[in-house]
């Protein structure tokens, strides 16, 4: 297969650490990886804040650049729901199809394509997961409390197999962190105040690192955890699974 590799922007600009650590693992698993270096935005921002119908160039530039390969995947479930469930508002040609339903957040490609739940690796840590909105309940990517389902969690099925990694049982598990994007700009304290109950469980359940597949909602944690001095590191589960501590 021949994977086109997403690396959405704020992790290009802020967090390049994701990406690396998103390459090197899919490369361990004998993935062949390609990096278009044409790609920008998904559009996500846009559509977010009410400019949908603007983002139509930034979508078709998307199509453009990921339309030649059999999977994409991305280290974020909130822009992969987004061309996924999103990319509506193009013309539905058949490349547009293909990228909507070839793209992969990270770990469902590895847990659900590749077939993989041990990937080999090592950490070894007290970790706690923040299960965000759009993965969660958008990707399916876990059960969640508010439905009758049997349980199941991508992520954990993958971090259950990381060597000496030491998983643990959150209170409220898939509580929102209030990041939401430009909710965390337009609603700053309810988004915080909602942020500092998702870092405060993960103290009281004795965390040491907070990890995840969207680090939207990491960075959000780990501003609050930073401006607090709280004992805490935020880690994108990339990062962990690519690990051999």
């Amino acid at each position: 297969m021949k994977v086109g590799l997403f690396i959405p922007c704020y992790i290009n600009q802020l967090y390049p650490q994701v990406g690396i650590a998103t390459l090197e693992l899919l490369e361990k698993l004998g993935v062949e990886v390609d990096y278009p270096m044409g790609q920008t935005c998904c559009g996500q921002p846009l559509g977010n804040s009410g400019y949908e119908q603007d983002s139509k160039g930034i979508c078709q530039l998307f199509v453009e650049n990921f339309k030649a390969y059999d999977y994409i995947v991305g280290p974020s479930g909130s822009c992969v729901y987004h061309v996924k469930k999103h990319f509506d508002i193009l013309e539905q040609t058949d490349d547009v199809k293909r990228v909507r339903k070839n793209i992969y957040e990270l770990c469902q490609f590895i847990h659900d394509v590749l077939g993989r739940t041990d990937v080999g690796a090592s950490f070894p840590h007290k970790v706690g997961i923040h299960k965000s909105c759009h993965g969660l309940r958008g990707l399916r990517l876990g059960s969640c409390s508010e439905r009758m389902d049997a349980h199941y969690s991508t992520e954990e099925d993958l971090l259950n197999n990381v060597k000496g990694l030491e998983l643990k049982t959150l209170n409220r598990p898939d509580e929102c962190c209030g990041f939401g994007g430009t909710f965390s700009v337009f609603e700053e304290a309810i988004s915080v105040k909602m942020g500092k109950d998702r870092i405060q469980d993960h103290i009281d359940s004795d965390v040491e690192v907070i990890t995840g597949a969207d680090h939207s909602c990491l960075m959000h944690l780990e501003g609050l955890v930073n401006r607090n001095k709280q004992p805490l590191k935020v880690m994108h589960i990339a990062e962990i699974l690519n690990s051999s501590i």
